[in-house]
């Protein structure tokens, strides 16, 4: 490989890690990386491939999952990072639009999320049944929908998590 390859295949890579790792907005991120790689005076004006450009789009998919899973983290529910079931539900909404616009398949994402989902509830419903405070941030009708979202059914949620 070329000094110029390996060069290029290193900005690339970088730039496919900052995507993933970006936070709450992965895409905005890819965005980001697709100007400053091909059109930005100060970056590397690079000819994007679309082997190039499906990297990018597969990071944002990581980087969902990332703040998804870390949402439906049982150990992360007394921690500053977390921030609930009602962010997992903007989140999937998020990843799924994106995944749509670029015709990216979430099979198995979505049922990576849907097996967390689960036992994150059922989790929390143990705890409620322990006398814990519930720490679902969301309405009974915005948990249906992430649940129906995700694939999984309205039987899915755990009777103590059922309100009226």
């Amino acid at each position: 490989m070329s000094v110029e390859l390996i060069e290029r295949e290193s900005i690339i890579e970088d730039e496919v890690l900052i995507v993933e790792t970006s936070g709450e907005m992965p895409e905005v991120a890819y965005h980001g990386s697709l100007y400053y790689l091909s059109h930005d005076p100060e970056g590397p004006e690079l000819g994007l491939a679309r082997a190039d450009k499906s990297r990018l789009r597969l990071a944002v998919l990581e980087g969902y999952r990332r703040i998804i899973r870390r949402d439906l983290d049982l150990e992360n529910r007394q921690k500053s990072c977390y921030r609930g079931l009602i962010r997992c539900l903007v989140n999937w909404r998020r990843l799924t639009g994106f995944a749509a616009a670029h015709r990216l398949s979430l099979t198995e994402l979505q049922e990576e999320i849907a097996a967390a989902l689960q036992t994150f509830l059922a989790g929390e419903a143990a705890d409620i049944r322990r006398g814990c405070p519930t720490c679902v941030n969301c309405s009974q009708a915005e948990l249906r929908e992430l649940i129906n979202e995700v694939g999984l059914s309205d039987n899915n949620l755990p009777p103590d998590l059922k309100r009226s």
